[in-house]
């Protein structure tokens, strides 16, 4: 007996600071704490010394700081010339594949509900959004060549003042239409115009591609009844403006 308890006495009375353990994690194998109690506790880890559990600890809490600090500017993804069908959930799933997505949202025209093709993503890590990047810009989805790039970057300085003055003047309107495929060469006046000879226009305007100069291809009229609403529809749709056959419908 003598000798089985001089064997049990090192395990038996050993100093508790030298088994102070941590959850399980492969940390041990970067800090060189020992993984003896795996034998005795599963899958928990100890530390023969207490300044290495203090180490463990500091390292795992800077990355997880580092990790937070990065600003959303750099992590959020600008998505262009995407088709009209894919909405938040398929950009996320798509995104997906290429790290960890925080939010994805497709941007929508505020009178016609249609998506405006394109959408902002923001990415769990500027890693993540990197290679988004370098994965996803200029690739194909549904037949299109989407682009991809950080927010951040600036875009080329365009005198905004006048399409502000004509988005200004606009009249919205519950009778109100919807006119697609327009030509890039149509003006709001030419709209406004176009539509005055078969009604009383209250006003029209031709959307733009936001920050820029350039037309979206789609535009609105607003009449000052119902009456002239259908007229416009019944008169326009299908109709060619500027060379090319437009798309009229309820707005």
């Amino acid at each position: 007996m003598a000798a089985i308890s001089s064997l049990l006495t090192p395990i038996l009375y050993q100093n508790p600071m030298d088994s102070m353990k941590i959850s399980k994690s492969p940390a041990w194998l970067a800090i060189g704490a020992s993984p003896r109690s795996s034998r005795a506790f599963g899958s928990s880890i100890s530390f023969s010394n207490p300044r290495r559990k203090t180490l463990w600890i500091s390292a795992v809490a800077s990355e997880a700081t580092a990790t937070a600090q990065e600003p959303e500017v750099a992590r959020r993804l600008y998505v262009g010339n995407i088709p009209r069908t894919v909405d938040n959930e398929e950009l996320t799933k798509i995104f997906g594949e290429h790290g960890s997505v925080e939010k994805a949202e497709v941007m929508y025209d505020k009178y016609s509900g249609r998506s405006r093709r394109f959408a902002f993503v923001t990415m769990s890590t500027v890693e993540d959004a990197n290679a988004a990047i370098e994965k996803l810009n200029d690739a194909e989805i549904g037949g299109r060549k989407i682009k991809v790039n950080i927010t951040e970057k600036p875009l080329p300085t365009v005198d905004l003042s006048p399409l502000q003055a004509e988005e200004s003047k606009f009249i919205d309107s519950p009778h109100k239409v919807y006119v697609g495929n327009l030509a890039k060469t149509v003006t709001s006046e030419v709209l406004n115009k176009f539509f005055s000879e078969k009604g009383k226009v209250l006003s029209a305007k031709v959307s733009r591609v936001p920050g820029t100069s350039k037309a979206s291809g789609f535009g609105f009229v607003t009449f000052s009844s119902d009456e002239d609403v259908e007229a416009a529809i019944s008169s326009f749709n299908n109709a060619v403006l500027e060379g090319q056959k437009i798309r009229v419908n309820r707005a």
